[in-house]
């Protein structure tokens, strides 16, 4: 009867024992799974913003951001999609969860803070006038843009900020906004409009590419802005993990190569 009880005794404490194991490995399991982060983040963008993001010959996204982007997600240990959006429509994209990030020469703005998380900047913007080579018609500061037809992207930072300055944009003769800045700079190229604000960093490329286009004012038109990645309010983890390593890509000089290889130049912004 002893040997009885002994071997129940023992077939007891192995069964719980194995129970025990097996219940602290799935504890694991899901620790780790709590802990491990999304492995794709959409990121919305404007496909038609160069050199930040726009299409190819080929038809695939490229551009600054995206390369830093890229850099970012695989330091992360995640894939990336890059998602075209409805620039106009931006608000909705990020607070209703379809996207992740806003990543595409993004302004900081009072406005937008009471929806986005912003990150560091890490480029300074401003926008400046352009015009077609050989046509400036006089324009060497905003002022002379009175009474002249003058056109930038909707929703642009410089569409923004006429919004504000009604004094400027109502000094103009006419005042055209377009979809994307491929259809810009196609009005002036083609006399459409006399002149063009939008951001210094665009028609720096632009020109880089067209030097026998167009040609920059330098005259800025108004505030100058910093340039920053946008998330989601609640998304403090994410908006954290990105930062850290972004951080890295600047000591360590990685960003920097990218800026020159779009831009010539190293533009990004150190925050030290």
């Amino acid at each position: 009867m002893r040997k009885i009880f002994c071997y129940a005794f023992l077939i007891i404490n192995l069964a719980l024992l194995f129970t025990g194991c097996i219940g602290e490995e799935k504890k694991a399991v899901e620790v780790e799974d709590a802990e491990t982060p999304n492995q794709k983040l959409i990121i919305g963008l404007d496909d038609a913003y160069a050199p930040f993001g726009f299409r190819n010959d080929d038809n695939e996204i490229v551009g600054f951001d995206i390369d830093l982007a890229e850099e970012v997600a695989e330091r992360m240990g995640v894939t990336v999609e890059f998602r075209p959006i409805d620039w106009d429509n931006k608000r909705a994209e990020i607070t209703e969860g379809k996207i992740d990030i806003i990543w595409s020469g993004f302004n900081i703005t009072p406005e937008r803070k009471e929806y986005i998380l912003f990150s560091k900047p890490y480029m300074l913007n401003r926008q400046i006038i352009l015009v077609a080579k050989g046509a400036n018609k006089g324009i060497v500061s905003a002022a002379d843009l009175a009474g002249k037809v003058v056109g930038t992207q909707l929703g642009a930072p410089s569409d923004e900020y006429l919004a504000y300055d009604k004094t400027l944009k109502e000094s103009f003769g006419k005042f055209i906004t377009y979809d994307n800045y491929e259809h810009v700079f196609k009005a002036l190229e083609n006399g459409e409009v006399d002149a063009v604000i939008c951001d210094e960093l665009v028609v720096r490329y632009e020109m880089h590419r067209h030097l026998d286009k167009f040609e920059a004012i330098e005259a800025t038109v108004g505030p100058i802005t910093e340039l920053a990645v946008g998330f989601r309010k609640d998304a403090t983890e994410l908006h954290d993990r990105f930062q850290k390593v972004f951080d890295e890509m600047i000591k360590d000089g990685t960003a920097e190569k990218i800026s020159e290889k779009w831009f010539g130049a190293d533009l990004i912004r150190t925050n030290k």
